[in-house]
């Protein structure tokens, strides 16, 4: 803050500094950074192993040990087919949206330092509106889904370890809530972290934890595949399970819904890609972290959906571990669901940090030089330096952790349904944003081939995104008919 800040021409207020005992208070807008680059803003230390890790953490959550149900829907052709279509698809519209970053000169032009800015300096009108209400709703129901799966993953380990006390005999009953209050106050305390690119860390631990779990699973799917003896599954696709050949549809769409899910991370790229620092170019450095990042996912997405579908066939559950398909050994399930949780943990935070300073900016601007927005207190942590508390951030922080946990128990599988049929899917932030700046950005002539193409890519999202969502409305009915406010179990 202090050199930078003084000339900042965002924030042309005097600092004020307060002593009170061992604590000072500076009186500085929050988003403004001590460290700066050419540009007078912060300066960016990210590099391509710390954006490959922010995308490797938004793409999972526990969605890889959900894949080989994803493929048991859709057989050995098709399933894998649809993971490789949907991977390609990821690839090419990020690097699309990756070109947005800067308006105009990929190395010199004006930084867009979110999705939004990008779609309003490239596209502008009602787009941006849109862009925002979509991007920011899919963060909020990602961090909602985050605290849903990490208290599914706590339950898992007290239940396991609860059965295999009485040796399987004694029914155990486990409540999600104070697993959930648990969550939450471990997010309370990482939300307190400043900025985006200050939590690099918790995204490298979370991507270490998901290869754990990852790893663990192809581990028992394989020794479940040699313990057998044969690989199961059909070639054919609407194969698994009871039920007339319109719920084996829905099936197939949830399935669908579920791999594209799996690749969608365009929500906090451009974030991610203003953590990046420069030269080379940020675009560069980004394509790299997609590549490598898609490359290890899409390897891992068919290993584990392949190996788990060739382990139990029709009888392929919707998460392996979490459902408990495998009784022994307990305790390696335990280290998987640790991990999961830990995973899951980052994952929030990921998720969340693009809100957070969406609300702190949008603050900063409407209350600018309130002594609430911009007042930080410095606190002495031995051992680590000082933490700037900074006031606002510490209150509305809180009560948006304290507002995902209420839903999470209210609603834990509903909300996030909801907003995939309100956002259409995928598709939106995914293809139709990336695929129209990218056209304007490079100035690609209407009709021309290039166009054509591009647009028969969105199109075809397009209906895959709609078929995949009404695919999610007969999951939609039956969560609520099973929803029981704060009584989620186990």
């Amino acid at each position: 803050m202090g050199e930078n800040a003084a000339t900042n021409n965002d924030h042309n207020h005097q600092h004020r500094r307060h002593q009170i005992g061992d604590m000072s208070i500076e009186m500085l807008p929050p988003c403004v950074s001590r460290r700066s680059d050419d540009e007078g803003s912060r300066k960016r230390t990210g590099n391509v192993w710390t954006a490959s890790a922010n995308i490797i953490v938004v793409m999972v959550g526990t969605g890889v040990l959900s894949l080989a149900w994803d493929i048991a829907q859709l057989g050995w052709i098709a399933g894998p087919a649809v993971i490789l279509f949907f991977s390609l698809v990821g690839y090419y519209t990020s690097c699309f949206l990756s070109d947005c970053y800067r308006t105009g000169d990929p190395d010199n032009g004006h930084r867009n330092s979110t999705y939004v800015d990008s779609v309003h300096s490239i596209l502008g009108g009602a787009k941006v509106k849109a862009c925002g209400f979509l991007q920011y709703i899919t963060l909020f129901g990602n961090a909602i889904s985050c605290i849903v799966e990490a208290s599914l993953c706590m339950m898992a380990i007290k239940y396991m370890n609860c059965s295999h006390e009485s040796n399987w005999e004694n029914r155990c009953y486990i409540l999600s809530n104070p697993y959930m209050i648990i969550i939450a106050v471990t997010e309370i305390l990482l939300s307190q972290i400043p900025d985006f690119d200050q939590i690099r860390w918790i995204s490298v631990v979370a991507a270490v934890m998901f290869v754990t779990y990852s790893l663990i699973g192809l581990g028992l799917g394989i020794a479940q595949v040699v313990d057998t003896g044969s690989f199961k599954g059909s070639f054919r696709v609407i194969s698994v399970g009871d039920g007339t050949e319109t719920q084996k549809v829905w099936r197939i769409l949830r399935a669908v819904r579920g791999i594209a899910n799996a690749y969608s991370f365009s929500q906090i790229l451009i974030e991610t890609q203003d953590t990046i620092g420069s030269p080379p170019s940020e675009a560069k450095t980004m394509k790299k972290a997609i590549s490598r990042s898609t490359a290890v996912m899409t390897t891992i997405y068919m290993l584990c959906g392949c190996i788990g579908y060739a382990a139990f066939g029709e009888a392929t559950p919707i998460n392996f571990l979490m459902e408990l398909a495998f009784y022994k050994p307990f305790w390696l399930l335990d280290i998987s669901n640790a991990a999961m949780v830990i995973n899951l943990v980052g994952a929030y935070q990921v998720n969340s940090q693009p809100i957070f300073a969406f609300v702190e900016k949008w603050a900063d601007q409407r209350w600018r030089g309130s002594e609430l927005i911009a007042k930080e207190i410095k606190i002495p942590v031995p051992g680590l330096g000082q933490y700037n508390m900074n006031l606002f951030r510490l209150v509305w922080r809180t009560v948006f952790v304290i507002l995902t946990t209420v839903i999470s128990m209210l609603v834990p599988f509903v909300f996030n349904e909801v907003v995939d049929i309100i956002s259409l899917g995928f598709w939106p932030l995914m293809v139709y944003f990336p695929v129209e700046m990218y056209i304007r950005q490079k100035s690609i002539d209407r009709w021309s081939r290039k166009w054509v193409y591009l647009q028969m890519l969105s199109m075809t999202c397009l209906v895959i995104s709609i078929m995949a969502t009404v695919g999610s409305i007969p999951q939609l009915k039956d969560d609520l008919k099973a929803n029981r406010p704060f009584g989620m179990s186990y």
